[in-house]
């Protein structure tokens, strides 16, 4: 298995470089790798550096609440944030609080090598689901304390099958494991991995942090004018056929509607703007409008949407019908209720409050309008699912906490 994933990896690198030429994502996937090993100049010899690696832009946010407790704890570690994918990068690219942010060089021996003997990290915190065992092979040479955060696992991951044992056996680089729930810890005994921790997930903290910072929108507010107002959130296109359709079919004047797309270019915004029937805005073309007088708002920029979130009366989360749900978490600390779609089997969070009725997870269009209708004409009913949200926010905070107390505990 070992050579089979190392011929895997080095025909990626062949092939990668082609397939960017068709491809804009690809193109940034490659492209920013070659300037990777060139950022560490910012590095000194004598610098302590703290290494953090997200998948994405979600795993990011879980390991957001460690670096800003590091930056006032731990004041003389610089830190470097690693990312797999360009819709992590590109969007934190010039994160504040991290001194070098790159992308993560392919799992190849010679990167792996090359990589950690440059950065020759105090410490190295992967998170969630990120396990690249050339890498972490390398920092199990090295003997470099290395941490999982907010991990989650499930009995179908390569790890617990029987021809798994070239990925299992790079878990040994983890001196300990800091999980979400008890199931994660019960596998990981299964292969006979104890250091483990049930923390929690760190996301639940940085989500609470958002409610003590001012997140009006006076543009928002405008729109709004006191309406009940509906938010949809990282919406793709199957999301927004039974979103456009509810609004062009069964939305009242007093009904409005505030739409953040996850596709924001402009031939995608062009489509969702003429698909609306109901007089529309665009954020990039609000200035000197009145934007009391439109019914449906298009968000075609990116970075407000958690604060948009908070004047909503109801939201809907997109991803979740068919390319993978995005974060519930942002409009559950406001205590609204939230719909998503019925593919939600691989996030906890989704899992726990559809079964307590804090979200309602749909399938078709006519699911999607009784959900809406029932939110917004019982609004005894939308308070009580809204402040299920917010309590199961509040009662799951607290993993930053345990995840500093150990690594203050290594770098001291």
């Amino acid at each position: 298995m070992n050579f089979l994933y190392n011929i895997l990896i080095f025909k990626a690198s062949l092939l990668l470089p082609f397939f960017a030429l068709f491809s804009k994502k690809l193109r940034l996937f490659v492209d920013g790798r070659k300037k990777t090993f060139a950022r560490f100049a910012q590095f000194s010899e004598d610098d302590k550096i703290i290494w953090f690696h997200a998948a994405s832009l979600g795993e990011f946010e879980q390991a957001r609440p460690i670096i800003e407790q590091l930056k006032k704890e731990a004041k003389n570690y610089k830190i470097l944030v690693t990312f797999f994918s360009p819709s992590g990068y590109e969007i934190r690219k010039n994160y504040e609080l991290a001194d070098v942010v790159c992308y993560l060089p392919l799992d190849s021996k010679k990167n792996a090598k090359k990589f950690i003997e440059t950065v020759n990290p105090t410490l190295v915190l992967f998170v969630k689901y990120e396990f690249w065992p050339n890498f972490l092979n390398e920092l199990k040479k090295k003997e470099i304390p290395t941490l999982l955060i907010s991990g989650i696992f499930r009995k179908n991951q390569i790890f617990f099958q029987f021809y798994g044992q070239f990925f299992k056996k790079s878990l040994n680089a983890f001196h300990h494991f800091f999980v979400q729930d008890q199931h994660s810890k019960k596998l990981l005994k299964k292969i006979n991995f104890t250091n483990t921790t049930i923390s929690g997930d760190t996301r639940f903290d940085r989500v609470y942090e958002i409610l003590q910072q001012d997140n009006q929108l006076d543009f928002v507010t405008e729109f709004k004018d006191n309406q009940y107002t509906i938010v949809a959130g990282s919406t793709w296109k199957e999301d927004e056929q039974l979103l456009v359709n509810y609004i062009n079919n069964n939305a009242l004047e007093n009904e409005k509607f505030i739409i953040a797309p996850h596709n924001i270019k402009d031939e995608a915004i062009l489509e969702l703007q003429q698909s609306i029937r109901k007089k529309t805005i665009l954020f990039s073309k609000k200035q000197g409008e009145k934007m009391s007088e439109y019914q449906v708002l298009i968000i075609d920029a990116i970075g407000l949407l958690t604060k948009i979130y908070s004047q909503a009366n109801a939201a809907y989360v997109g991803g979740g019908l068919k390319t993978g749900l995005h974060n519930i978490l942002e409009p559950a600390t406001f205590g609204i209720p939230i719909v998503i779609g019925d593919h939600f089997e691989k996030f906890k969070e989704a899992r726990d409050l559809v079964a307590l009725k804090g979200c309602v997870s749909i399938k078709n269009q006519w699911e999607f309008t009784r959900s809406f209708h029932q939110l917004k004409n019982d609004e005894d009913y939308r308070n009580k699912t809204g402040m299920i949200n917010k309590k199961y926010i509040r009662e799951n905070i607290g993993a930053t906490k345990i995840v500093m107390a150990y690594v203050l505990e290594k770098l001291n």
